[in-house]
């Protein structure tokens, strides 16, 4: 199957771009780039220069790259590699360093000798960085510059680490570190401040000065700044939008990160489209939103003035259009999520058969299940279904190290103060407090720690399981073994994880699965997650029980639906948001500092509240009743 889609270059778009449905594929094909360039490179007897990126996003292509060398035989012997940035001040063998993040993604698994990788120094005294930085340029001059350069995009916009601001001359440098970039990599190094404040960077104009670009994004959290390097002016602000002035640049992205690009958002602008449902509620809810209309008084004249004319042509009235898209959104809305008993199901998203399902709502980290449909958890447990909630993961790693000595304080007094006594308990929980008294930034946690923080998390997860009304046993906790690694990067999806998943699904028999589709989560276990769930109901999809199975995907707190895609919205009352508010609070290590904060100040609480609060908005704007909050679904298929 081919995952390219639009191949055919977009006039108006000043970068050309290609984009994937799958980023694995897209990977793929940048390696397979890559790998051609230095077998040419190596077959003409010369040395090939690679400009090379760190971060989520070429980890794939580093994955390859090594398959290929294994497998293909493919030699790094003639690569000389020069890598954009590092952290200041950073030691080469920290967790967070980018020198190790190189050898464990790429350098330790193939033959590139050891003097034929550079890395900018985060550890050199301040007052010699500038003559460091000079010589690495003048390296890379001195070998004929960069034949290719690898470069992932930040949520600012900034490629390296040349923040909004940067000059198209600028040169390597040392650079503070916006807010927004040290915000995002609080994954990384726990809490904000141990976030460093600046790095070294290669500067705009020896990227620029490369034969070859080919930035990588991934995710709906980079499709502003995409959209805006590809289809708006050359500025400061976006970094990336430099790259305009490059002739042989590409930017290689998926789905999500092209969303906000004008050949997605609204491809019959660009193209003749098939105007079908979807195509057809994607571009009235869009127009009614954007000339603040309700659906039902849009015109002839709104249509025909904002290029829609043959959608209008193909149905004669613009009141044909929009009653058909209005009754479709009308009839998303349901405060049933189970079914309503004894109803015409109809024109509602859920069967009333059976009367009493069972369902199982599948929540990749411990607070999933509350944060992203905790009322519509709540109606379902409220009605009369047989709920269990799946625990994908333990989510140790979201639990700060001062939480963790908290708990662990607490056991120990407890245990001290009834006298009681257990050898192991007291030798585990010791040894969990002797090493955070003492971790230093280059240890990862220890699998004492890991127990502790995991059993923070799961004490949590019970807390709201009994908040809401289903029995403990009803919560399963499936340790899913691809993210026990300790750190951020996880372990590839295995069958091991696909069988736990598969085996929790034979048992209960549902007629309801709820998985996280949120798919902008900053590190990825959702996706993981997600995918772990559909190669299992793809497994199970010949079992008689799975014909009455439906799966719903809900998103987490960091993006909602796009309203034309929402197929289900449960609607719920100021005392219901509420409720949902202090489920969410049982969660108390996630409160107040989150670990995973990403670049949002906000709790997950308010997060969550504000975006079922816009949901239920965007439904009133397009002209239906007026709700507090929705959350909202999209079925899956399969």
């Amino acid at each position: 199957m081919n995952n390219l889609i639009f191949k055919e270059p977009i006039a108006y778009e000043k970068i050309p771009t290609r984009i994937f449905s799958d980023p694995k594929e897209a990977s793929i094909s940048v390696a397979r780039e890559i790998a051609e360039l230095i077998r040419s490179k190596a077959k003409e007897g010369k040395n090939c220069i690679l400009g090379l990126a760190t971060g989520s996003s070429p980890k794939t292509v580093y994955a390859e790259l090594i398959r290929m060398h294994r497998e293909e035989g493919l030699s790094f012997k003639n690569v000389i590699s020069f890598n954009l940035d590092e952290y200041y001040p950073m030691e080469q063998d920290a967790i967070q360093s980018y020198w190790r993040f190189m050898r464990e993604q790429l350098f330790d698994h193939v033959d590139i000798p050891k003097e034929n990788y550079f890395i900018p120094y985060g550890n050199i005294p301040q007052n010699q960085i500038e003559e460091f930085c000079r010589n690495y340029e003048a390296k890379i001059e001195k070998l004929g510059g960069l034949d290719f350069q690898l470069l992932g995009i930040g949520g600012n916009g900034h490629i390296g680490f040349n923040e909004p601001g940067s000059l198209i001359n600028s040169k390597t440098r040392l650079m503070m570190l916006d807010h927004s970039t040290r915000a995002a990599a609080v994954a990384d190094f726990g809490e904000l401040a141990k976030v460093p404040k600046k790095a070294i960077t290669m500067g705009v104009s020896k990227i620029l000065q490369a034969k070859r670009v080919v930035l990588l994004a991934w995710g709906e959290r980079k499709a502003g700044m995409i959209a805006d390097a590809v289809e708006g002016s050359v500025t400061e602000q976006n970094p990336s939008s430099y790259l305009q002035t490059h002739p042989n640049v590409l930017f290689v992205v998926d789905e999500s990160a092209a969303s906000d690009l004008k050949r997605i958002k609204t491809p019959w602008l660009v193209e003749d489209v098939v105007w079908d449902n979807k195509m057809t509620k994607k571009a009235v809810c869009g127009l009614s939103l954007d000339l603040k209309k309700p659906i039902l008084k849009l015109t002839n004249k709104d249509y025909n003035d904002n290029g829609l004319s043959d959608l209008l042509a193909r149905h004669g009235q613009a009141y044909e259009i929009n009653i058909e898209v209005f009754n479709q959104l009308q009839h998303s809305i349901t405060g049933w999520p189970g079914g309503k008993p004894n109803a015409d199901d109809t024109n509602r998203p859920e069967r009333a058969m059976p009367e009493k399902k069972r369902v199982i709502i599948f929540s990749p980290h411990p607070d999933d299940d509350i944060i992203s449909m905790g009322g519509t958890f709540q109606r379902l447990v409220d009605q009369g279904h047989e709920v269990h909630v799946a625990y994908q993961t333990s989510g140790n790693i979201a639990v700060s190290d001062d939480e963790a000595l908290r708990f662990i304080d607490f056991v120990v007094d407890f245990n001290d103060q009834f006298g009681i006594k257990n050898d192991d308990t007291t030798r585990i929980f010791a040894e969990a407090k002797d090493f955070l008294k003492n971790k230093k930034d280059s240890e990862l946690d220890t699998e004492q720690v890991r127990y502790v923080k995991g059993l923070i998390r799961k004490g949590e997860a019970k807390n709201t399981c009994r908040f809401v009304g289903i029995p403990v046993e009803n919560a399963h906790f499936l340790n899913m073994p691809f993210y026990e690694t300790g750190q951020v990067q996880k372990k590839p999806l295995s069958q091991q994880d696909i069988d736990v998943t598969k085996k929790l699904i034979e048992d209960i028999k549902p007629h309801q699965i709820y998985a996280a589709g949120d798919l902008a989560d900053p590190h990825g276990t959702h996706k993981v997650c997600l995918d772990a769930i559909m190669d299992a109901v793809i497994e199970l999809k010949h079992k008689n029980f799975m014909k009455d199975c439906w799966v719903w995907l809900y998103r987490g707190a960091w993006a909602e639906w796009e309203i034309h895609e929402i197929e289900m919205a449960v609607p719920m009352s100021p005392d219901q948001v509420i409720q949902k508010r202090l489920g969410i609070f049982k969660h108390q290590s996630q409160k107040d500092g989150v670990v995973f904060q990403g670049t949002d100040a906000r709790e997950f609480w308010q997060r969550a509240e504000e975006r079922n609060q816009a949901t239920a908005g965007l439904y009133n704007k397009l002209g239906l009743a007026e709700y507090e909050a929705m959350e909202a679904f999209v079925r899956w298929n399969y």
